[in-house]
């Protein structure tokens, strides 16, 4: 079994496959200070167009690069 670390390091590197960088990722301190093997895994907030190109990356369209406007 990976640790929560790994797993974070995967998420992160997934969603930054397809333009999707969410600051706050990361391993939950107070579960991952705990005995507990399933630590959770913090998301974090994010703004408006971050959360536009999550729901665009889960459901498989493409969405401009950051930083261009749309066509």
């Amino acid at each position: 079994m990976r640790s929560t670390q790994e797993v974070v390091a995967s998420l992160r590197e997934a969603l930054s496959d397809v333009g999707v960088v969410l600051p706050s990722l990361g391993v939950d301190p107070v579960t991952g200070a705990s005995k507990d093997p399933y630590a959770l895994v913090q998301l974090g907030r994010c703004n408006v167009r971050t959360a536009e190109r999550l729901v665009a990356a889960l459901r498989g369209e493409a969405m401009e690069p950051e930083g261009r406007l749309p066509r």
